[in-house]
Formats: structure tokens, C-alpha cells, sequence
């Protein structure tokens, strides 16, 4: 059993295509448009610049990057809170938990908690908010993301106890539980809402589509007050401009900057948990054929896009999830750049009867990460010179989302999709179920023995759970490929020297705004 009261954590030479370079804007000692040049400490607002405006704020979808960083555990909170440095699971509404069966956990729940509508949390919302997200028909992303097809089985006990039944044993359900953010019974289950309420320290001010989302501290929060009355999110698509908005004191935080963004000593590097990669649709022409996805991993020069692209910041990955995360295999080795090779696979495919001049569409998001566009463009190079016939789209969010998760858009080309995977919860089960299962929400393909694989490291545990995920990233990369590896990212914010606050390999999918505290 896990019992606590209030936790700790809430107190070869690289060929590049031309690049055009009126995009890279020049910002020293500009001013930025629709900014607010106040100071943080003189009205106790936290300014935040994001790299993009969140789709939505809706709960049940804020494992997805973008809406999480806003969201979680600002409005809203979940039961349990995973603590990113240690990885210990600590109690947050939920105060204690146990296995009552092979299938059943009762949970206890924090007493005197209200949402900001002024509604009590109790066993019946938990309850919600669990139905609402995993077993309804919303399709929330974070039901593929954490749970898969398996529905829950909740039942309110009392004012302050539940219980979590599942279909098959689960030993990691408490870890799972903590991606769900809690909302009031009054919350529509018919649409998912743009605007949540929540019992975080918290509540949503004000959205101006377009331009900013403000939080106000909300007075009746059951924990400690937070040090910023407000905390305002701006977005803005390129780095060079969010890093000079810190530098001309427009900004306090600004999210997502890259190595070459020169702010000195005010660029905060921290662990990242993200992944970049192309997830390949194997069930079109040529990605249908092994030998085609195989070359698209040899045409990749990934040391070179490191070293060129990210200043040797980040690391050259062999799988989709970094070192720290249970299931990573430490001996497993990435794909050497062989362009040679590639060409080879390519003409071996052509001559066994594949159309390899069929489109391969190469789907980029805007403005995801630093450099995106530049990486999209030498990605769209390289795998050219391997012989393929490749288009660049770069979508916007909602655009790019309907390409990453179920059900996948319709596309005149075989799509190779770059994903930026987080995996927030330490676990390789949160990585592979959904990216790797046959039917898993962002997976285009797998196999039954594969299934099986995962099954099997689904409900194992301790050392036994580590060898089978470790197992199942070799196995993806010599009989699936779905996946092209690139590089597993170092994060960097940018922090203006008023702010008191230390990232950490969650930062960049939950800004944890109570956690901040004005510099003396």
C-alpha cells in the first residue's frame, strides 16, 4: 500500500538541401507583436511563450503535449502523480492504494477537495472520470495512449473509496491511473470540452483564440497557495523568437528552444523524454515491402543531423524510448547511415515487383520542436538519394493529428510520419501498446507473434518485464520496422534570471506552474 499526506513534488559528410533563409528572423532588441513587456514579479503573473497554441484543453486528452503543458496539474489533477526525478508514485487526491485481487485495486480518496465550480471531489467523480475517458466513445487520446481496448470496471464504494477492476491483471495500474486528470460529473460525455474545470491550484481565466490562455490562482485550492496570481501562455512558432522575448523581458519561461538559439546563461538544458522518429505505414506501397522500410533506415545520416542540426545535444537513438525508461536495451545498436545499402534495398524491392516510385508522403508538424523544418527537409533529401519518390507536407496541429493517432486520414501516399514520442511514465508499455500492437492508436501495422510479445511484457513485472520489453524493441527493428530512429532529445527552456524554477524530464508535456516562485 502507498500512503502519504501531501506529497514532496507539489512544495559520412551530411548533404543538405537549401534551406531558405528568410524564415530565421533576426531579434535583438525588438520588440515582439501582441506581448505584454510587464514585469512578472511586479504583477505576480508568470508570462509563458509556448512553441504552438494548444488544440484543446480538454482532460482527457492532455497526454498529448501540447494540451498538457497547460493543463496538468494546473487545472486539473490526477489521483496519483508520478514524481519525474525519483519515479516514485505518490498520492495526490488519491492518499493511498492497494491490490485487493489479481484484478482489483480499492483506492482511497483525499477528503475536503472541491472542483472550481465549487462541486466536491469524491469517489463518484474519480469514477467519472475514469468511465468518461477509457470507456467511453469519445475517444480520448489518452485511453489509446495508457489503456488500450481494455474497458475498467469502477464502483464508487463510498464518498472516499473506489475500486478499479480489469479485465486481465495489471500490476502497473496505479502508474496508468496517473494520466488521468479528474473532472466533475457536471462535464459533457456526449463531446469533449475545450475549457475543463479542475481541482488544480488553477482555473481557466480566459482563452483568446489566436493570442494568449491566462490561469488565475484559484482561492479554493486544498493545497498550498501557488507564488504567481496568474500565469499567461503566448505561443510563438519560431525558437529565435521565443528565446528573444526572454532576453527583452517579454517573456519569463520559453518552452522548446534549440542549441543555437544564444541566450546565454538564461538556456536551462534538462533531460528530455522524447524520442523523434518516422513511424512508417507498412501497408502501402513501397513502405508495404521490409526492404524499403530497412533503407529508409540506412538513407538516414543520423549522426550527422545531430552533430549539424542540434550541436551534438542529442543522442543518436536505436529505439523509441531514451535510457531511464524500463525496457530500454542499452546494448541494442542504431541503424549505421549506408547509402549505398539503401540503394541496393530499394533496387532489390524494384526488381521483386514493388512500385517503389509510388509517393511516400513525408508529414511534418509545424513548429513541434526546433528545427523541424530544416530536419524535414534533409530527411526529404536523404531518403531521395536512396531512390524513393518522397513529398514534404507540413501540417499544422490539428492537421498532423489526424495522420498520428487512429483513425489515420486517408493519403495518395504511403505515409512516414515524425512522431516526437515522451514517454512520461518510465514504463515501456506506454511506449509499445500504443505504438506497437496491431491495433494500437498510433501503430499502421504489427504481426500476431508480435501481439503476443507485448501481451506477455504487458503483465510481467520486475526483471522478467524488463527483459521482455527489451526484447521487443530488437524484435521491432529486425522484423517489423515500422519505426526509423533518430534521436532522443535534450530539452532546453529559457528562464529569466526573476524566476525560481529547476526542469526536469517532465517539463516539456507538464509545467507544473505551483512549482515556480518569483527569484529574491
Amino acid at each position: 500500500m502507498m500512503s502519504s499526506s501531501m506529497p514532496q513534488s507539489r512544495t559520412a559528410a551530411l548533404k543538405w538541401p537549401a534551406v531558405a533563409t528568410g524564415a530565421l528572423l533576426l531579434l535583438s532588441g525588438c520588440s515582439v507583436a501582441n506581448s505584454d513587456s510587464g514585469s512578472s514579479a511586479a504583477g505576480g503573473n508568470l508570462r509563458v511563450v509556448l512553441a504552438q497554441e494548444p488544440p484543446t484543453l480538454e482532460a482527457c486528452e492532455s497526454n498529448l503535449t501540447s494540451t498538457g503543458v497547460v493543463v496538468r496539474s494546473n487545472v486539473t489533477e490526477p489521483l496519483i502523480e508520478r514524481n519525474p526525478t525519483t519515479g516514485e508514485l505518490e498520492p495526490l487526491l488519491a492518499t493511498e492504494w492497494k491490490a485487493t485481487s489479481d484484478t482489483e485495486w480499492t483506492i482511497k480518496l483525499r477528503e475536503g477537495v472541491k472542483f472550481q465550480d465549487g462541486t466536491p471531489f469524491n469517489a463518484e467523480a474519480a469514477a467519472f472520470t475514469i468511465d468518461r475517458a477509457v470507456n467511453s466513445k469519445l475517444g480520448c487520446n489518452v485511453e489509446g495512449y495508457v489503456f488500450g481496448d481494455a474497458d475498467l470496471k469502477v464502483q464508487a464504494v463510498d464518498a472516499t473509496t473506489l475500486t478499479v477492476t480489469t479485465a486481465e491483471p495489471d500490476p502497473i495500474l496505479p502508474l496508468r491511473l496517473s494520466f488521468l486528470e479528474v473532472i466533475p460529473t457536471t462535464t459533457s460525455t456526449t463531446a469533449k470540452v475545450r475549457e475543463p474545470i479542475g481541482t488544480g491550484p488553477y482555473k481557466i481565466e480566459k482563452w483568446d483564440a489566436g493570442q494568449k490562455i491566462t490561469l488565475s490562482s484559484w482561492d479554493g485550492y486544498w493545497g498550498k497557495k501557488p507564488a504567481y496570481a496568474k500565469a499567461e501562455y503566448q505561443w510563438r512558432s519560431e525558437s529565435s523568437v521565443r528565446a528573444a522575448m526572454i532576453t527583452s523581458g517579454e517573456a519569463d519561461l520559453a518552452m522548446g528552444l534549440g542549441p543555437d538559439d544564444s541566450i546565454g546563461d538564461l538556456a536551462v538544458d534538462y533531460p528530455n523524454n522524447e524520442t523523434v522518429a518516422l513511424r512508417l505505414d507498412g501497408t502501402k506501397a513501397p513502405l508495404n515491402d521490409i526492404r524499403v522500410r530497412q533503407a529508409v533506415n540506412f538513407a538516414i545520416d543520423k549522426e550527422g543531423i545531430v552533430n549539424s542540426l542540434y550541436q551534438g545535444k542529442h543522442k543518436v537513438a536505436a529505439q523509441l524510448v531514451p535510457e531511464g525508461i524500463v525496457g530500454h536495451d542499452s546494448a541494442l545498436k542504431a541503424w549505421p547511415f549506408d547509402l549505398d545499402k539503401a540503394k541496393s534495398l530499394v533496387a532489390e524491392a524494384k526488381a521483386a515487383g514493388v512500385d517503389t516510385g509510388a509517393q511516400v508522403s513525408l508529414i511534418v508538424r509545424n513548429a513541434q520542436f526546433p528545427k523541424i523544418t530544416e530536419l524535414a527537409q534533409v530527411l526529404q533529401e536523404q531518403l531521395s538519394q536512396a531512390g524513393l519518390n518522397v513529398k514534404l507536407k507540413m501540417l499544422e496541429t490539428s492537421q498532423q493529428l489526424t495522420y498520428q493517432t487512429r483513425p489515420f486520414a486517408n493519403d495518395e501516399g504511403a505515409p512516414a510520419v515524425m512522431v516526437q514520442h515522451g514517454n512520461q511514465a518510465g514504463d515501456a508499455a506506454f511506449t509499445v501498446d500504443q505504438y506497437m500492437l496491431s491495433n494500437g492508436a498510433q501503430s499502421y501495422f504489427g504481426t500476431p507473434e508480435f501481439d503476443a510479445m507485448i501481451k506477455k511484457a504487458d503483465a510481467a513485472s520486475g526483471d522478467e518485464r524488463k527483459k521482455d520489453f527489451e526484447q521487443i524493441f530488437g524484435y521491432q527493428n529486425d522484423k517489423v520496422v515500422q519505426f526509423a530512429h533518430i534521436s532522443h532529445q535534450t530539452g532546453i527552456i529559457g528562464k529569466a534570471k526573476s524566476v525560481n524554477y529547476t526542469p526536469n524530464s517532465s517539463s516539456g508535456d507538464e509545467l507544473r506552474v505551483a512549482e515556480m516562485t518569483p527569484a529574491k
